[in-house]
């Protein structure tokens, strides 16, 4: 499965460099005695397209962290993981099967916009970046969803992963105790390699690199590039072929022979 994972890194890096090409260059703005990129345009395509880099790199960490039995940060990466998704989405749909809305335009203004206004500063600063509830985001990808009656996008199930992994960014106790065992029993505070609890969360780490390849699918169709998403939907298949499944053509109503 690692070979897997590293194979399919390689494809999203391939994909992310064509997409980022499609939209205009971060540029140098003054930034006290230097200066930092930034996006000047702030669209939706730039915000997708930094999205996409923090899923990337997420998945590169998961998977270091899996590898070296640290599980429990695993899954507080993953609680990350899932809102960036969402986000993908929540964007995806405003430029194809919906329209920018109010919400859309508020989320955009929100993610642009600088921690400080007196970055020589910060106790000074009067900015406050506003949060846009999550909740609200998930009701308009559930609206969006039932008008498409599109099941696949698996909305539900991303509320569910999520509530479950707040456990892990907040310490609470069943969560913390995922990491007790052995024998004798014991906390595994330096990792927990050499435990059932590694196949599990290997598991896990695939569906969210699965989730990655629908994202960039989604991107590549809002960006209006059809042959990317056509690359990527036969990597896709042929992702789940290496790894045993078919979830993408019992989605999409065909049987394994593609029919």
């Amino acid at each position: 499965m690692d070979a897997l994972f590293a194979q399919t890194l390689g494809v999203m890096e391939t994909a992310f460099r064509r997409l980022e090409q499609q939209v205009p260059s971060p540029r140098p703005v003054p930034f006290m005695d230097g200066f930092v990129f930034r996006y000047i345009e702030k669209s939706p395509q730039q915000a997708l397209v930094q999205k996409l880099a923090r899923v990337v790199s997420g998945l590169h960490a998961a998977r270091l962290l899996n590898e070296h039995g640290l599980v429990q940060e695993q899954a507080v990466l993953q609680r990350t993981l899932d809102e960036f998704h969402e986000d993908i989405l929540f964007l995806v749909y405003g430029l194809t099967i919906d329209t920018l809305t109010e919400l859309h335009h508020e989320y955009l203004s929100a993610f642009y916009e600088e921690e400080f206004d007196r970055p020589d500063d910060p106790v000074a600063s009067t900015q406050k970046r506003p949060m846009i509830p999550r909740k609200r985001i998930r009701a308009y990808l559930a609206r969006v969803e039932r008008l498409e009656r599109d099941p696949s996008r698996g909305i539900e199930l991303s509320r569910t992963l999520s509530k479950a992994y707040s456990g892990f960014v907040h310490g609470a106790s069943p969560q913390v105790m995922d990491a007790y065992g052995g024998d004798p029993p014991q906390f595994h505070i330096a990792g927990m390699r050499g435990t059932p609890r590694i196949a599990v969360y290997r598991a896990d780490l695939w569906n969210y690199f699965y989730r990655t390849i629908l994202s960039f699918i989604s991107v590549a169709q809002a960006f209006g590039d059809r042959s990317l998403a056509e690359d990527l939907r036969k990597y896709q298949d042929q992702f789940e072929a290496q790894s045993g499944t078919n979830y993408g053509r019992s989605a999409r109503g065909e049987d394994e022979s593609g029919a």
